[in-house]
C-alpha cells in the first residue's frame, strides 16, 4: 500500500517528466521526440507522483494479443524502499490479467540484481532447462 501523499495514475507521463526520471536513475540522454512517440504508442501505463513530481513509473507495450512487454519499471532512488516499485508491478499484473489471453506472453529485461523482484510476480530467468538466454540489440 502506497502512503496517502502519493498519487497512482492510469496515464502517460509528460515527455519532460519521463526524460527526467530516467536521467535520475542514470539511464542516460534520449531524443524527446522518440520518447515521446514511444510513449504515446504504449498499451498500458502506471505513474506515481509526489506533489506534482514523477516518481515512479511503469508501462506495458507490445502487440496487446500474443505479446507483451514490460517496460521502464523505474522509480527514482530518492524514493526507493517505500514499496513504489511493488504498487507498480502490481497495477500492471492487474492489468495483465484482465488484457492476456491461453497463449498469451509476457517478458521483461530486469536490471542486474533485480531478478528477485520480478520472480515474485513469477517471472522465471533464462537460461533454464527449457530456454536459452534472452537477447537484446541496442541501437
Amino acid at each position: 500500500m502506497l502512503p496517502e501523499q502519493y498519487s497512482l495514475k492510469l496515464a502517460n507521463p509528460s515527455t519532460k517528466d519521463f526524460l527526467l526520471l530516467r536521467a535520475k536513475v542514470g539511464w542516460g540522454d534520449l531524443d524527446a521526440d522518440l520518447a515521446e512517440k514511444s510513449l504515446n504508442n504504449s498499451l498500458f501505463h502506471v505513474t506515481i507522483y509526489y506533489d506534482q513530481q514523477l516518481i515512479g513509473m511503469a508501462r506495458v507495450v507490445g502487440d496487446g494479443a500474443m505479446y507483451f512487454y514490460i517496460q521502464d519499471v523505474v522509480v527514482d532512488p530518492d524514493y526507493h524502499k517505500q514499496g513504489i516499485g511493488t504498487a507498480l508491478m502490481d497495477t500492471i499484473e492487474g492489468y495483465l490479467r484482465y488484457t492476456t489471453n491461453k497463449g498469451s506472453t509476457i517478458a521483461l529485461l530486469a536490471a542486474q540484481a533485480k531478478e528477485s523482484f520480478y520472480a515474485r510476480y513469477g517471472y522465471i530467468q533464462r537460461p533454464n532447462n527449457a530456454l536459452g538466454h534472452g537477447m537484446c540489440k541496442f541501437v
